[in-house]
């Protein structure tokens, strides 16, 4: 019988890729050797205090996602990397870095405990405006992870030492969520997810060039925005092009009708230049692209991924506020 890989189904079975991009709070990131337990925070080197945190905060409903992370040089270190990146409110372009520098893993817990009670840890750097992009290649998690994630991870190292990306880390993760669209990557401080990458769509995504078409087959999504939301975002990229990335972003889902069936949404927009613009859209769910699969190699079990499609997209051009009620009015005519 041959080997299931639920990424080889997914792509088979025409899944989209959009909208999957998950929304967390906060991130705290632990450089920790591999081998990895599919439990990640089970595994051999994560010390006992660090995994009664992590559990304390699950048991708390803390809004933070705990991974481990690991480089060529993470065994032979005599440091321990710890970030902790924290969303920013209202308009923004994604997360705030805390980077530390430890001595051993046993000092992540009690850094991490400071943290949380609004103290000033030791131990802090000076946060650099680098971008860690995490690659998941947990396969003891998912098996695609580690098929598609470790190759990424080798020739991604590659290409960034190649095209001197100074600016630029690149780390193994745990799992971060996503793994039937391996190799997967998340790219920080922004929080924006990636699928299905290639050598040359990996290229464009760390250097914001060539054609931003290729965002279509493997752009997840912005994890600062409702999922829903996410699709929009990616129309206005393949509008704005490589220069979105540089706008300050807020998103909103303004109302849904009563099956879930329709959606008006809205994402406004801070260019460099201060001036602000607002795009409406009305999302209509589209049976055509549900699919039914299974969402891990280690599942028998089917479930349902549904996906929304734009029925209309509203501009509104500057100034924002005194065109937003005119437009918000004709669109809720529309779905009412």
């Amino acid at each position: 019988m041959d080997t299931f890989f639920c990424s080889d189904n997914s792509r088979e079975v025409g899944e989209e890729i959009i909208g999957t991009a998950t929304n967390n709070q906060t991130y705290i990131l632990v450089e920790c050797p591999q081998p990895w337990m599919s439990e990640a925070f089970n595994s051999k080197w994560v010390p006992s205090n660090l995994k009664l945190l992590v559990e304390e905060a699950k048991q708390a409903r803390l809004p933070i996602k705990f991974l481990l992370i690991a480089n060529d040089i993470t065994h032979k270190s005599n440091r321990t990397t710890l970030l902790i990146y924290q969303r920013k409110e209202g308009l923004g372009s994604g997360y705030c870095k805390q980077e530390f520098s430890l001595s051993n893993i046993e000092q992540v817990a009690p850094t991490i405990r400071k943290w949380l009670w609004g103290g000033i840890p030791n131990f802090a750097v000076e946060a650099s405006k680098s971008r860690d992009i995490l690659i998941c290649s947990h396969g003891s998690h998912d098996r695609c992870c580690a098929r598609y994630g470790n190759p990424l991870y080798f020739h991604g190292n590659q290409l960034i030492s190649e095209l001197k990306l100074d600016d630029i880390r690149i780390w193994r993760t745990t799992h971060f969520g996503g793994h039937r669209f391996a190799p997967t990557c998340m790219d920080l401080p922004e929080g924006r997810y990636y699928g299905r990458l290639d050598i040359d769509s990996f290229q464009s995504i760390l250097t914001r060039t060539g054609d931003v078409s290729c965002l279509n087959q493997v752009y997840r999504g912005w994890g600062i925005l409702p999922n829903e939301i996410q699709i929009l975002e990616r129309e206005l990229i393949s509008y704005y092009g490589w220069d979105w990335f540089q706008y300050k972003v807020a998103g909103r889902i303004i109302e849904v009708s009563a099956d879930k069936n329709h959606i008006l949404a809205e994402l406004t927009f801070e260019k460099p230049d201060g001036s602000m613009y607002c795009h409406q859209a009305q999302l209509v769910k589209d049976d055509a692209k549900t699919v039914e699969l299974q969402s891990s190699c280690n599942t028998t079990k089917k479930s349902s991924s549904s996906q929304y499609a734009i029925a209309k997209l509203y501009p509104v051009s500057e100034p924002v506020f005194a065109a937003k009620i005119i437009e918000h009015q004709a669109v809720k005519s529309k779905i009412a």
